[in-house]
């Protein structure tokens, strides 16, 4: 098989036939769903200039009324969706902020989550970082949020409002007991301050999945069939639906607010003991006497 031949078989695994709204990977492998999100989370989109947007709208409206010119491929179509989804809203068609769109969600929220995790915070600092980090997530949720049906801004407004009051008494109420408590030698206080954030975010997180979506308890969700089509309202689901994504809002923050700090941990122990086996072969006499010195204390 030549070169040309075997990049022609790849371009087509990755840009099958095109289908407009639907997604380009397939959807019923684990493969397939993650470069699907992968795709939507893609920074690159963040660059995409206004000429660009508009070429990709009029080459999917070209689609969809049938006057394609001749040579479009189907990975063009497939870009042109890709920057369509990534920069307007799916219902009003309007842009979305960059800070709040899904591909702006990495490069903006990075720098929150190493605010949250930086040592030594005082209480205002703390305060800030929580209160940044769901402002941050209130307004990603709100900017891609489903405006098909209208949604009062009470409805957000409370779930910010639990979101930003439940992250910051967590954090604020951890830090002020770990400081306080007297068991605590200070290097392992120091490691558990490093874990405060993880149970604040996952508790505002719930919190805010709880106070935005509680209508859906009483009045339930629609239920489809294998056809797509709705057979009915149910509470048992809807209340199914919420548990899973509650315990989804727990289970996200963990790559990044817990095994964080538990590397961080493993690398100061390994500098520390390479440290110290450097100093006695530099300086045996002193390090002796320090760490006799230190069991005298």
């Amino acid at each position: 098989m030549t070169t040309t031949t075997r990049r022609s078989s790849k371009s087509r695994a990755d840009y099958p036939p095109f289908v407009l709204g639907q997604p380009r990977f397939d959807q019923s492998t684990f493969y397939g769903r993650l470069r699907h999100f992968l795709d939507i989370i893609d920074p690159r989109t963040l660059s995409v200039t206004e000429s660009r947007l508009k070429a990709a709208v009029q080459l999917l409206e070209d689609y969809k009324h049938g006057t394609l010119t001749t040579g479009v491929s189907d990975q063009q179509l497939w870009e042109a969706q890709k920057i369509r989804q990534a920069i307007l809203h799916p219902d009003t068609n309007e842009k979305i902020l960059i800070p709040f769109r899904m591909s702006g969600y990495i490069p903006f929220g990075t720098p929150i989550v190493v605010g949250l995790l930086l040592p030594q915070q005082t209480l205002a600092t703390t305060v800030f970082w929580q209160w940044l980090n769901q402002s941050h997530n209130a307004c990603v949720n709100y900017a891609n949020r489903n405006a098909s049906k209208p949604t009062p801004v009470s409805k957000f407004i409370l779930g910010y409002s639990g979101a930003v009051t439940s992250a910051v008494s967590i954090a604020v109420g951890l830090n002020v007991f770990i400081k306080k408590a007297k068991r605590f030698n200070p290097a392992t206080s120091l490691l558990i301050q490093r874990f405060v954030p993880f149970p604040a975010v996952a508790t505002a997180n719930v919190c805010n999945v709880v106070l935005m979506r509680h209508s859906e308890l009483e009045e339930g969700i629609s239920v489809l069939d294998a056809d797509g089509k709705v057979v009915g309202s149910s509470r048992v689901a809807a209340r199914h639906a919420l548990m899973e994504t509650a315990i989804t809002r727990i289970v996200l923050p963990i790559p990044i607010l817990v095994l964080p700090p538990i590397i961080m941990s493993l690398l100061e122990k390994l500098k520390l003991r390479n440290w110290n086996q450097r100093s006695r072969q530099q300086h045996p006499a002193i390090v002796s006497f320090t760490i006799r010195d230190c069991e005298l204390l």
